[in-house]
């Protein structure tokens, strides 16, 4: 099989989300792989520190940007191909979660949401459409709540939902060309994005075995090299996960078992936390 390294020698990938967590993940599995990365986030300091630490200059450069910015964001395409005189890989990773019940949130929130985690890709890949060539691939970051709708992530779970929905639609779409769409569903990973509302996260999100960003930019990877149309990170939850898709009753009659031990999971990582001991992952 073809390695990733002979993939992404001298490619071109740019990445959302990129100062932290997945995509800075991503970001150092591209360079190691020999890519480069036009790097995109909000807080421009931060996304500089990032750039320089996979070494800047012609390796790594950020594209200071708010990805719900969407005309701005449907020209960044063009200014990366101006800036490194290609673009081979996308991948959608930006995301937001604002937990907790529908009503509960402000109208903002939720509208906001939607622009990040589904618009953004949408307008993101469509600006890279006319640049793309053949060999070349979309990487939309997703999340298992796109497969089985969460109590207090109603609007999380449907643009998540959405978003696959998009890949494998475009992917048909984008077929005769020779360009790859993918997407990667990851569980709860150990990230800031996943601990800054700690208090929010439902139970049942804590049943699952926690990843790391290393583990969920290996996927991601491993789409580039493969061409594959859908990961799940950790596998068995991605098995799980496309049960309660298939038979909501099923996952009904499960649903109290996992709240149960995630509770209880979600206790002891919760305590760690706040010692100050970065538990590993389980997965």
């Amino acid at each position: 099989m073809t390695s990733s390294a002979a993939v992404l020698d001298g490619r071109v990938a740019l990445v959302t989300g990129a100062s932290a967590g997945i995509g800075l993940a991503v970001c150092r599995q591209l360079v190691a792989a020999g890519a480069r990365v036009a790097m995109v986030a909000r807080t421009q300091s931060k996304l500089e520190a990032a750039a320089a630490s996979l070494g800047g200059g012609d390796i790594a450069v950020a594209f200071p940007l708010d990805v719900g910015d969407l005309p701005a964001l449907g020209q960044l395409p063009e200014q990366v191909v101006a800036r490194f005189g290609r673009l081979d890989v996308v991948v959608n990773n930006a995301g937001l979660h604002h937990r907790g019940p529908v009503a509960q949130r402000s109208v903002g929130d939720l509208a906001t949401m939607v622009k990040v985690n589904l618009a953004a890709p949408i307008v993101l890949s469509r600006g890279a459409l006319p640049l793309l060539p053949r060999g070349g691939a979309i990487v939309n970051v997703a999340s298992l709540a796109g497969f089985v709708p969460l109590r207090d992530a109603a609007t999380y779970s449907a643009t998540k939902a959405g978003l696959r929905a998009f890949g494998r639609a475009l992917g048909d779409e984008l077929r005769p060309r020779g360009i790859a769409v993918c997407t990667v569903s990851p569980g709860p990973v150990d990230t800031d994005f996943f601990l800054d509302e700690l208090d929010g996260v439902t139970p049942i999100t804590f049943s699952q075995p926690m990843s790391t960003p290393e583990r969920v930019a290996a996927a991601v990877m491993e789409c580039l090299r493969s061409g594959r149309r859908e990961i799940a990170v950790p596998w068995f939850s991605g098995k799980l996960a496309t049960l309660g898709y298939i038979s909501p009753a099923v996952m009904r009659v499960l649903r109290p078992w996992m709240e149960r031990i995630g509770a209880k999971k979600k206790a002891s990582y919760a305590a760690k936390r706040r010692a100050g001991a970065a538990p590993p992952p389980s997965a």
